[in-house]
């Protein structure tokens, strides 16, 4: 039996990068999956590999920061398969790189409102559900990152937003404890996707530099761990935070 057989599981901003790369596993372990993004042609794409392989899922377009969104991406996942037991809150962006006294404020309030306020109203709307339909071994994903722990300079929003993501999960994670929601973050370092493609290799050495295994993460290997906090072999873990970052906290 797969290691997901029979679950369903919502991935938000799965149409690239860490969460694309966690819908899939999850597809090759057995869920069904809802995949939302805001970009239609990704997630589509995503959905298409998907079923190529032999698996289920659907797309929704979906924007986190808006609450009906995640409210209809939940509906989605009970009108296409009947239930929900797992989600995972993977969207989020990156923001301006500047000092506190210069950052944008409408910078802040879009980082903040997808990183920070996404993930809560994903958790609004996702608890219920999944508390209503997951027979009690429901498991939900928070995506913070290593800058949930610590700071770097010139990342105001997304450091803030990420700590509160931690914080989120924690208060979460008792609220539900014993209602069957089990509610974990993970702290991924930084990660080879799309969105540092077009660093220079200067940079991109420099930032690679940064953690002791001297590369970057893959996102891959964020998803194995996503994958074991969603399954039942992690049903006594809820409330922690577990880094993937090829050291970077240790130094």
């Amino acid at each position: 039996m797969k290691t997901l057989e029979s679950k369903v599981a919502l991935v938000t901003g799965s149409g690239s990068g860490i969460g694309k790369s966690i819908a899939i596993l999850f597809a090759e372990n057995g869920a069904k999956i809802v995949v939302t993004d805001v970009n239609e042609a990704n997630g589509n794409a995503v959905v298409k590999e998907i079923t190529d392989q032999g698996g289920e899922a659907v797309f929704i377009k979906s924007d986190s920061s808006k609450p009906e969104d995640n409210e209809a991406a939940v509906n989605k996942a009970i009108e296409a398969f009947g239930k929900l037991d797992i989600a995972v809150n993977n969207a989020g962006i990156g923001g301006a790189s500047v000092p506190v006294g210069e950052y944008p404020i409408d910078s802040w309030n879009k980082v903040i409102a997808v990183n920070l306020n996404g993930v809560f109203y994903g958790l609004h709307y996702q608890i219920p559900a999944i508390e209503k339909t997951s027979g009690g071994k429901g498991s939900i994903i928070n995506m913070a990152s290593i800058l949930g722990q610590v700071g770097f300079a010139n990342s105001s929003a997304y450091v803030a937003a990420k700590h509160g993501v931690v914080g989120l999960t924690k208060n979460a994670a008792v609220e539900y404890a014993t209602r069957g929601v089990r509610v974990n973050a993970v702290g991924p370092a930084f990660i080879r996707t799309p969105l540092l493609a077009s660093m220079n290799k200067d940079d991109y050495d420099a930032l690679a530099a940064k953690h002791p295994m001297k590369r970057l993460g893959e996102a891959e290997e964020v998803a194995e761990l996503c994958l074991w906090l969603a399954s039942d072999k992690a049903s006594f873990v809820t409330g922690s935070y577990y880094a993937v970052d090829g050291g970077y906290l240790s130094v």
